[in-house]
């Protein structure tokens, strides 16, 4: 890694935690912001032309490094490889901390992914040890409970390297994100193309496996999570119910809940309310549940999470501030820099302020959508 070198940025339009300063400058030494001010910077700098610096954005929950190992149906990529690619587009998008998710837990349908995941795990974190990287990855582990394998797997992936969020998923049809059936039939025929009895047939062994394991599963995968001080995610909450449950597990973070109702209750209990940037860019959710903008209008909305698409974030949080009322742009920003940040337990990043690590990123915003010019992780220039 090279040498943390000192920077000082000028002309810039700086968005901070409450305001925006239209003209002003940051330096940073060390890899830490040291000072910021307004107007004229105290010598001479990268000019950033008016461009706004905002902080390194913060991904929670992402599985797009499968896109880049599994680029199609079959066809494995090389996992180095695939790891430094999906770094290398994680960087672009503006995010210079990043929650990998790798699934862990196995069904009847069985595949390439699950089979490779502790491989591909330790890829990435051979490779963050070795520098190869542009930006920093975080683990979290997507543990589906129904799964008759997942404590096993959980522990395995344990062992080999550590965890900082885990999310307690349950995608039995009838439930959660697949609570109307015939949107379930309809996803996974585009996904899979299964016919009508092939379809009856998986529902079935999903219902079964749920009967079996969903109950232990959580409660031991809570357990596991416990014993190894991991943060842990509700997923697809959909009733006040199950919000209850949530609470009572010590969920802190509540990823993509399906209902208001849900989100509204997770939010008035202390969980912080993750929804996807694709649902806000696409003006709602590709699976026929509630609207992230929705929920942004309700006051419900904590943090975005770029999902299946990085580019996603940055674009989510000017969609934000240009659509709800009473959402400014530091508002907007702070659901994917400092909200998160603080979600996850790390106090040092998500703002730009003295004693926070130099995560800057240089956007233009005079294009239809926002544009990534420059990024700088700790002070180090990585795009």
């Amino acid at each position: 890694m090279p040498e943390l070198e000192d920077l000082l940025l000028t002309n810039a339009r700086i968005v901070l935690a409450d305001r925006v300063i239209e003209r002003g400058w940051v330096a940073a030494s060390g890899g830490m912001i040291t000072e910021l001010g307004e107007g004229q910077a105290p010598g001479r700098g990268a000019d950033l032309d008016g461009d706004l610096l905002i902080p390194g954005l913060v991904e929670l929950h992402t599985d797009h490094i499968e896109a880049h190992f599994l680029p199609r149906p079959a066809v494995v990529w090389h996992p180095l490889a695939a790891a430094i690619a999906y770094d290398a587009q994680i960087a672009a998008s503006g995010i210079t901390t990043v929650f990998d998710c790798f699934r862990v837990g196995s069904d009847e349908r069985k595949d390439v992914m699950i089979d490779n995941v502790l491989m591909l795990s330790q890829t990435v974190q051979q490779a963050q040890a070795d520098g190869l990287f542009r930006v920093r990855h975080l683990t979290h582990l997507r543990c589906e409970v129904c799964s008759p394998d997942v404590i096993t797997a959980a522990e395995t992936m344990l062992a080999a390297r550590p965890a900082e969020i885990m999310s307690l998923m349950d995608h039995t049809p009838g439930q959660r994100q697949f609570r109307d059936i015939e949107k379930l039939k309809d996803y996974y025929r585009r996904a899979s193309g299964m016919s009508e009895a092939q379809m009856q047939t998986f529902i079935a062994e999903r219902l079964e496996l749920h009967g079996h394991y969903a109950k232990i599963n959580r409660k031991a995968l809570v357990a596991v999570a416990r014993t190894h001080d991991i943060r842990l995610a509700s997923h697809d909450d959909t009733t006040t119910e199950q919000v209850v449950e949530a609470l009572g597990d010590g969920v802190s973070i509540a990823e993509f809940p399906v209902t208001l109702e849900a989100a509204a209750a997770s939010h008035a209990a202390g969980i912080k309310v993750l929804m996807g940037a694709p649902n806000v860019a696409r003006g709602g959710s590709h699976s026929g549940n509630i609207a992230a903008i929705e929920l942004a209008h309700a006051g419900v909305l904590d943090i975005l999470s770029s999902d299946y698409v990085p580019s996603s974030l940055l674009l989510a949080a000017f969609h934000l501030a240009a659509q709800v009322p009473g959402i400014t742009l530091p508002a907007a920003i702070a659901t994917v820099t400092r909200a998160p940040a603080e979600a996850a337990g790390l106090s040092d990043r998500g703002q730009i302020a003295p004693g926070h690590v130099a995560d800057l990123i240089r956007v233009t915003d005079r294009a239809e959508v926002p544009v990534v010019r420059t990024v700088w992780c700790a002070g180090r220039r990585v795009v």
